[in-house]
């Protein structure tokens, strides 16, 4: 009985700073430009303009002992949705920039052990493509599928792929978004017995045409203005591609527990700043519940309180009195020839 699989295609863009490390590697295999006459290159920077063509040669270059064979392709990249890293798409996935423009002189090749081999390609930029940045790689995938243990076997593709930053000539608009702000606030029952924390959810969207190095600051502001919190948020992507949105959180320990709070992100890159607000109120509910309680049950004994001093009021009391007032006088007979 054969095994299923379950592919996943980890794509292991990889820079460090040593030459020729330079390149995209993951140990068994690398990836990157062949060098200029001046040095070696850690990514393709490519400049053109709307309909013109740029030819450029990637290196594979293979590590092991063995021959490995790689398919070669162009890929459009994108962010992804947990952190916002770097990542590009798939073969056989729908490409709009550099996978649909890049062409590769071989789509398959077989590097010797402790070998490299150059490929020539070309990108041609169509006539109508909008200005500004298309990011993409090129790749080489390893099409053997790696299983796993187990009774549901994991097959695992590797692949590595070296970035091409194609930058398309025309006006540049940086713009930053943040949308969708929302706060979770957990708190003890009791105050003191327990953290409050808060949960900053938010998106993070390049609306503008070219890639940001986005910083977020997120400051907190209580009753009268006070400034509860003001940070430097860190877990950010470090490029925020053209178009991408990325959904992001931070957590706030010792969160007020009693108080109206309002969270503003603003959110800057380069030529451009934005901000977003989201308010929540932090309300010990049980102690308010308990004092709601106690003040309903004092109110409740004063008023049995007042009726009890006042007495029992007898029917007929005031009507005796008032027929007393109004008797005539006792009229006196007179004597007669008085």
């Amino acid at each position: 009985m054969r095994k299923p699989y379950v592919l996943l295609l980890p794509l292991l863009l990889f820079l460090t700073l040593a030459t020729p490390a330079r390149a995209a590697d993951n140990g068994s295999w690398s990836v990157y430009p062949v060098s200029s006459a001046v040095a070696a290159r850690p990514y393709f920077y490519v400049s053109a303009d709307p309909g013109q063509t740029i030819e450029d040669k990637v290196v594979v270059a293979n590590k092991t002992d063995e021959p490995l064979t790689f398919r070669l392709y162009a890929a459009d990249a994108y962010n992804t949705a947990r952190d916002g890293g770097f990542a590009v798409k798939s073969l056989g996935e729908k490409m709009r920039g550099v996978g649909a423009w890049a062409e590769l002189a071989k789509d398959r090749v077989t590097v010797p052990g402790g070998a490299a081999v150059t490929v020539p390609f070309s990108v041609r930029v169509p006539a109508g493509a909008e200005p500004g940045d298309h990011p993409g790689a090129i790749v080489a995938l390893d099409e053997r599928v790696e299983q796993g243990d187990g009774g549901v076997a994991l097959g695992v593709q590797r692949a590595v792929g070296a970035r091409v930053l194609l930058q398309v000539g025309g006006p540049t608009l940086p713009a930053l978004a943040v949308e969708n702000v929302e706060i979770s606030h957990d708190q003890p029952l009791i105050p003191g017995f327990g953290d409050s924390t808060a949960t900053i959810s938010y998106t993070l969207h390049n609306t503008g045409n070219v890639t940001l190095a986005p910083k977020v600051e997120l400051k907190a502001t209580g009753l009268f203005g006070r400034t509860l919190l003001t940070r430097d948020l860190k877990k950010l992507p470090s490029q925020l591609l053209p178009g991408q949105r990325v959904r992001l959180t931070e957590r706030w320990r010792d969160a007020p527990h009693l108080d109206r709070t309002d969270v503003r992100l603003t959110a800057t890159a380069q030529n451009t700043k934005e901000s977003a607000t989201a308010s929540f109120v932090a309300v010990p509910w049980l102690v308010v519940g308990v004092v709601a309680a106690a003040i309903a049950a004092g109110v409740r004994l004063a008023i049995g309180r007042r009726r009890r001093l006042a007495g029992p009021s007898r029917p007929g009391e005031r009507g005796t009195a008032r027929a007393a007032l109004t008797d005539p006088p006792t009229k006196t007979g007179r004597r007669a020839g008085a």
